[in-house]
């Protein structure tokens, strides 16, 4: 495993500074989030939703939540299906809760704080375990694995979205610059925590990708684990099965 990377290099554990990060950065995170990323994340999570809803589940547990993005289009795809979404900082939380009301889905969608490492939830409870761009704030990645595993039903999936790093040129060097100097840049303009957005490519180049992703998923004894590419693999998803 790569060393450990926290926002704000305090001597506070990793789980407690991205809990204060999200908290701080979470008035604005819809936004810089849709302006930083183009909007691409929207057909990643898209790529996400189509392969869940593949699998016709009735309940899904969204870790890692953060506003809701997620959940929400979960609940419009797939009709049936009652989402718990999961999130560690209460700031994040409640605007999710409050996109979620004016969705008209709350009456489908639970959003409930805790930690992914310890949740509060019974063994077998969920068809889907999903995430994204979660997995790779953990304190300690295979413990919150683990628990995936434990809440998921046998036979369950688990659908992971997160970044990755592109490997081949120009499109290697061009995110390295983007991710280094444009992204904390512009992070620092409209948002009052600068640290969050050097955090994010500080995070990304530490977090075990690819095939080091799919090892650690096999280690664990998830089966049929696999990863696909996407955006010339700025981010990926990970599937496994309980």
């Amino acid at each position: 495993m790569s060393k450990e990377i926290k926002p704000y290099n305090s001597n506070k554990g990793k789980k407690e500074e991205v809990k204060e990060m999200f908290d701080n950065v979470s008035p604005k995170y819809d936004f810089l989030n849709r302006l930083l990323s183009a909007r691409i994340d929207v057909l990643w999570r898209n790529k996400v939703v189509k392969i869940i809803s593949a699998e016709n589940p009735t309940k899904i547990l969204d870790v890692a939540t953060g506003t809701g993005d997620l959940a929400i289009a979960l609940a419009k795809k797939i009709p049936n299906t009652q989402i718990t979404g999961f999130d560690l900082s209460a700031g994040m939380l409640e605007h999710g809760k409050i996109k979620v009301k004016k969705n008209q889905l709350d009456n489908r969608i639970e959003m409930i704080q805790g930690d992914a490492e310890n949740m509060p939830f019974d063994d077998n409870t969920f068809d889907i375990v999903t995430a994204g761009f979660g997995v790779r704030n953990f304190e300690n990645l295979e413990k919150g694995l683990l628990e995936f595993q434990r809440v998921l039903k046998p036979g369950g999936k688990v659908v992971i979205l997160e970044f990755s790093q592109p490997q081949g040129f120009p499109m290697k060097q061009l995110y390295h610059f983007y991710s280094f100097k444009i992204l904390p840049f512009v992070g620092k303009l409209f948002s009052k925590d600068a640290r969050a957005y050097t955090y994010l490519p500080e995070s990304i180049k530490a977090f075990p990708y690819g095939e080091d992703m799919v090892s650690i998923l096999n280690k664990l004894d998830f089966k049929q684990a696999k990863y696909q590419k996407l955006t010339f693999g700025i981010a990926s998803i990970y599937e496994c099965v309980k």
